[in-house]
């Protein structure tokens, strides 16, 4: 029989043996300027380079679950509440699943404040992470202390009247929100056939010098942008290298011209060649899109239901597909409105022709819808039509199931209801954007950091700029993870220093 080996070796065996793990496993957690909890797990091998980086959300949410046996109109509030960044997303998907569901058009003046409003959401939320969440990582460098990578240190370089310009549209694009909605983080203003709440004359006026200044506000932003980002060669560089770059298919909604639309439309998919794969309505979904699970991440990940999941692969034969700015605009033809199609004209000039496929382009992108939302606010709070006391068509039919989609600021976002005859939701599914883009983030995380990390070489600014692989999509991981625990096991595993599996415990 073997002695046992004094404690003192063992103890230090296991010291030699948690520096060794230590050395080859990097974990940033919590990620940050996102909105939601997630981490990412990073594997070195021998050599210091990357064997493989997760993305990882650990998170879970129960809409799907607890919505069930609730009136179908109470929806709309109960769905906002997924997320305080993107309410009014959740809201109006879920208010257009309701005109499905009871089978009622809105009226015309309801129906185009729907889209003001909507517009005016996807301005000042897309500026939120222009300036805030993504806009430090080149405002202030991707390398820059991490004490500065915030609002704080963006003002630092902007100067305090650009941080109070970016603040105060901000604030006035959203009391507009709060005018039809009662509340800008938790709405009250859809119903099935139009809205709550028509527009008074007499508030005409400042809603009409809002308009204005928000597409002078746009295009500032574009300015601001060209000068920092566009202007700095280095970013230039960090944009187009192939650590952020991914040939993958894109999804996004069009109108008839298949041009941008956030509101309403058809999705249209195209490929990485810019061919189109499909076109496909809200009550179609379920034809083209499908989930997969992993077992690592209790998001789900979408693919393109007709062509299977193929793994996390690129290239003309993927399933995978993106969602969120820089898809939208690969899949469309263009903007709907004039200065932003002038601003999607140059984008891809800028960045070497259609489609692009850099994953931080989608801050880019981001800028080029801004202008777009600005122009149809404008045009939409011009239009005659939209002071009318007309603003909403009761149902009558008896409600069995509806779809609704909207382009939420993160990509395209599904909203499906079935219910009884009483009106009582019997099922609810909800596939959000960053679901949509789950897949592509994970493909980005995991390259961004096997193209930065190398021989072992890892500091905070590197981890930074493999954050900021994920950070382009502007997730939303709240909305993302929103099973209840139950319908997936939890699975915990545990490996020796060799990284072979020593036990499994399972839950569920």
């Amino acid at each position: 029989m073997n002695p046992e080996p004094p404690k003192a070796w063992n103890e230090a065996g296991a010291r030699a043996n948690a520096a060794y793990q230590q050395k080859r496993h990097v974990s940033i957690n919590p990620i940050t300027r996102l909105e939601g909890h997630g981490k990412i797990d990073v594997f070195l091998d021998q050599n210091g380079d990357v064997e493989r980086a997760y993305f990882q959300v650990p998170e879970l949410r129960g809409f799907e679950v607890f919505s069930l046996g609730r009136p179908a109109e109470d929806m709309p509030q109960i769905t906002s509440r997924i997320c305080g960044v993107c309410p009014t997303a959740h809201h109006m998907a879920s208010t257009k699943a309701l005109d499905d569901l009871y089978k009622v058009e809105p009226t015309s003046a309801g129906r185009k404040i729907r889209e003001l409003v909507y517009n005016t959401f996807m301005l000042e939320d897309h500026a939120l992470h222009v300036f805030v969440l993504g806009g430090p990582d080149f405002i202030v460098g991707p390398q820059a202390p991490a004490a500065e990578r915030n609002i704080v240190g963006v003002i630092g370089k902007v100067g305090l009247e650009a941080g109070k310009k970016v603040i105060s549209t901000r604030r006035r694009l959203r009391e507009l929100i709060s005018y039809f909605g009662g509340k800008v983080i938790h709405p009250v203003l859809g119903l099935p056939g139009g809205v709550s709440k028509a527009l008074k004359a007499g508030d005409l006026a400042k809603f009409k010098q809002l308009a204005k200044d928000g597409v002078e506000f746009a295009e500032w932003t574009l300015a601001v942008l060209k000068q920092i980002v566009l202007g700095n060669s280095d970013y230039v560089k960090l944009i187009t290298s192939d650590a952020y770059t991914h040939k993958t298919c894109y999804m996004g909604q069009v109108d008839e011209k298949n041009r941008v639309n956030f509101y309403d439309g058809k999705v249209r998919v195209v490929d990485c060649n810019g061919k189109e794969i499909c076109k496909f309505t809200a009550q179609q979904y379920r034809d083209y899109v499908a989930e997969h699970v992993e077992p690592w991440s209790y998001m789900k990940f979408t693919f393109l239901k007709p062509r299977g999941w193929k793994g996390f692969e690129e290239g003309p034969d993927t399933s995978i597909y993106s969602v969120a700015p820089l898809a939208r605009l690969n899949a469309a033809d263009g903007m709907a409105t004039p200065k932003a199609q002038a601003a999607y004209e140059e984008y891809f000039k800028t960045l070497g022709g259609k489609p692009v496929h850099f994953t931080l382009a989608n801050h880019y992108a981001r800028v080029v819808e801004m202008i777009q939302a600005a122009e149809r606010i404008e045009e939409l709070i011009n239009d005659p039509e939209i002071t009318s006391p007309d603003v909403r068509r009761v149902p009558t039919a008896t409600p069995t199931e509806g779809m609704g989609i909207v382009e939420a600021p993160r990509g395209t976002l599904f909203h499906h209801y079935k219910t009884d005859e009483r009106g009582l939701i019997t099922m609810a599914n909800m596939i959000v954007a960053t679901a949509n883009n789950a897949a592509r983030i994970a493909m980005s995380v995991d390259r961004a950091a096997k193209g930065l990390i190398k021989n072992g070489n890892v500091t905070d600014g590197l981890l930074n700029m493999v954050e900021m692989a994920f950070r382009a999509y502007d997730p939303c991981l709240g909305c993302a993870t929103h099973a209840l625990p139950g319908q997936m096991p939890l699975i915990a595993r545990i490996y020796d220093y060799k990284r072979e599996l020593v036990q499994e415990i399972r839950q569920g």
